[in-house]
This record gives C-alpha cells, structure tokens and sequence, in this order.
C-alpha cells in the first residue's frame, strides 16, 4: 500500500487569526460540544486545572450548559474525578483517564521522598504510614479529614520541625497521601461536594492500576494533549508534561506527529489528522463570545494567552501591567473565536461582572456576560480562581477593569 501523502497547509496561511480560532474550535467553545457530558467535554477538550477555583465549573458551562448540580453529581458517582496528575498538579478528568492519569503524575509523588530522606525519615517509616491510613480509612464510615487522621494515628506521623517546614514538609502525613492518592489506594473528595474550594477529606479507594507501561502513558498523554490543541510548540507540550526532550521526543514519534510551520515563525507538533483538517479549516464570519477562567484548557494548556490578543490589543494595559506580556493572565479572559476581546472579574458583594473590554462591546458580548453574571450569582455565589481567593483580594483588580472600563 502506497503511505498516504501528507497534505500540510502552506505555513503563510496559518495567520495568528485562523489558529486562534482552531484552538477554539478544538476545544469545543465553538458550540460543537452542546449537550455533552461532563465526561465527554474533558475527553474532547481536556483536562480542568483544579486549585480549589471554579474553573472546572466554567468548563463545562462554557462547552455544554452543564449545571453546577449536575457537576458535583458526577464527581459524587465518579464519573469524573480530580486527581494529581501531569506535573503533580491537580486536574478534573473523566473516569477512563483515571488510572493512566495517576500514573503519569507519578513521579511527582514520590519526589518528596528524597526530601524526607534528608530529613531523617527512611522510606520504611512511609510505608508504614501508609498502611496505617489505609486501615483507618478502611475502618472508617465517613472520609476522614488530614486533622483526624492525625487525631487517630497520633506519633505515627512524625512532625518535622522547622527544618522540615523549610523544605515544605512539616510533617510525614502528606507524602503518605500522596503514595497512596497515586497508587489508586484513596482518593480525595471535597468536604462539601463542591470543587470550588480546597477542604478535603480522604476515603478508601482500590483502582484498578493503569495497563500500560509508562512509555506508552507518556505517548498517549501527548496523543491527547496534541488533540486537545490541536497543536503545541516542543516548548509548551514539556511544560504541560514535564517530560524531558528525549522523552517527548519518543512520545511525539510515536503516535506519528507532523511538524507544521506556521506564519509566524513558530513549528506546531500535530497528529496527522487534525493537520488534514486544519488545511480545510476557515475562521467562522460571525462572533462566538465566552467569557472563560485565567486557567481555562484553552489559556493553559499551552500558556500562551500572548498569542490570544490581536495585534493591535498587544499594548493594552491594567495596572501598569502589559498584558500580552505575562505569562498568565491577571484577570479572566473574555473571548471571541480564540482573540481576547476584555477581561473580567466578579464581584460578589454586588453580584456583577466587573468587565473591560478593549472595543465597544458588541450585544453579543453584552448578552453573554450578562448569562454569566446571573449563572454564577445562582449556581455558584462566588467565582473564585484558586481557593485563597476572595471578593477582598480581587478588589484591587475589580477597580482597575471598572476604571478601564469607564465605570
């Protein structure tokens, strides 16, 4: 059989405009994902980054118009979960990525180790440790929270002075859980039920462990990653991996991706079918406005927010700050076919979206943030990026984009 012959697109008509928008399109914002499940937006979209904010809520409102209720429902029955993952961080996947995801973020978890051994702790002392959770857990009718296994297993979590504070390990009990949030062992749930804050409590698990090796988890987190995207930089799909040169570079061979220049100079890793999709590709003619979190997949997966705002909207400033400038963004973005358009934040003491975009906002603008104001003032209260955050700490940022804003 003759191999099929890669058609590439020319590489001067992968404008900065056409990709923001294939970007878009790949991550569903594009409408393409109404009516789907919590599970099947995070298998087509990717993975939401969890810190105790309410991006994962977002995501899927966002894609599908899925409730918040139904959110923590599906967390409640498992059908997605959050776990640590990639690099260590926390991300909300659907159930069929469970055990390949804990595997990759492996590594993570048992790098603490090293400190601990520093410390004086051998790796015997964990090992016990973790059993003991394990039979706490296992002997408990409720999740038990890090305070209360602490009440139950008292001396056996060994504290670690200042020293170990320094090194950002205060006590044993952490590393313990991370072993055994990574084997599948237990797993964290949120106190409440909800995401959108970082109270915790651990319960017995047993996952099944994943069935492939680690080269082949690494190669099929990069098959997903490129589809996700639709397309990454060397450089951004090691940030998002963490993996060496040597083995993204394996991984990229082996799921077959192709080298794509694009006109700006960059080279984009694609799986060869999205670059056959990508060549019939056009940018859609009418607006398609979402207002999105700071860590939304489609800002961080790649974090390049820098290649989201036109080129006229590159010098536009808040605070002093250049926006294009920074690595993230200092507010939330809101969008238009993959361009950033405004920024925003909400107020809750006034139950408002605090907004600035950089033109007259067009009505469909005005229609969206109006959705989102009253989505979060109803399901959620509050829209918070991470779990420290707060109406007090974000004041500063509200006045800044009400002022830009005219207000």
């Amino acid at each position: 059989m003759t191999p099929k012959v890669q058609t590439i697109p020319v590489a001067t008509t992968l404008t900065p405009e056409r990709l923001r928008a294939w970007a878009w399109h790949k991550q569903g914002l594009d409408g393409s994902l109404s009516g789907k499940t919590s599970g099947e937006v995070l298998d087509h979209a990717g993975w939401a980054r969890s810190v105790g904010g309410a991006n994962p809520y977002l995501t899927l409102f966002a894609r599908a118009g899925i409730s918040r209720e139904q959110v923590d429902q599906d967390v409640k029955e498992l059908k997605i979960h959050e776990l640590p993952t990639a690099r260590g961080c926390t991300y909300v996947l659907g159930r069929a990525d469970f055990a390949w995801g804990l595997q990759i973020g492996r590594d993570a978890a048992v790098a603490p180790l090293k400190v601990l051994a520093r410390l004086g702790v051998e790796r015997s002392e964990i090992t016990l440790l973790e059993d003991q959770v394990e039979h706490a857990l296992q002997e408990s009718s409720d999740p038990l929270d890090p305070k209360q296994l602490k009440d139950q297993l008292g001396d056996s979590i060994r504290s670690l002075g200042e020293e170990g504070k320094k090194k950002g390990a205060a006590t044993t009990l952490p590393t313990a859980l991370g072993l055994l949030q990574a084997d599948g062992r237990i797993r964290r749930v949120p106190i409440n039920g909800r995401l959108d804050q970082q109270r915790y409590a651990y319960t017995k698990w047993g996952l099944p462990p994943s069935k492939i090796d680690d080269d082949g988890a690494r190669r099929l987190l990069l098959e997903r990653y490129l589809g996700w995207t639709g397309g990454a930089t060397l450089k951004q799909s090691q940030w998002f991996t963490a993996f060496t040169v040597a083995q993204t570079k394996a991984a990229l061979a082996g799921v077959g991706a192709v080298e794509v220049p694009t006109a700006n100079g960059d080279v984009l890793w694609m799986l060869p079918d999205d670059v056959e999709r990508l060549a019939d590709f056009q940018v859609p003619g009418d607006e398609q406005i979402q207002l999105l979190a700071g860590t939304d997949s489609l800002v961080l997966h790649r974090r390049n927010s820098a290649d989201m705002f036109a080129e006229e909207d590159k010098g536009k400033k808040v605070l002093d700050t250049t926006l294009a400038l920074q690595a993230d963004l200092p507010d939330h973005p809101i969008l238009d076919r993959g361009r950033i358009v405004g920024l925003w934040q909400y107020d809750p003491g006034k139950e408002r979206i605090a907004a600035w975009t950089f033109a007259k906002p067009t009505a469909a603008v005005s229609k969206r943030i109006a959705e989102i104001e009253a989505w979060i003032r109803d399901e959620l209260g509050d829209f918070r990026s991470f779990s420290l955050d707060s109406s007090a700490s974000r004041q500063l940022r509200i006045d800044a984009l009400d002022a830009a804003a005219g207000r």
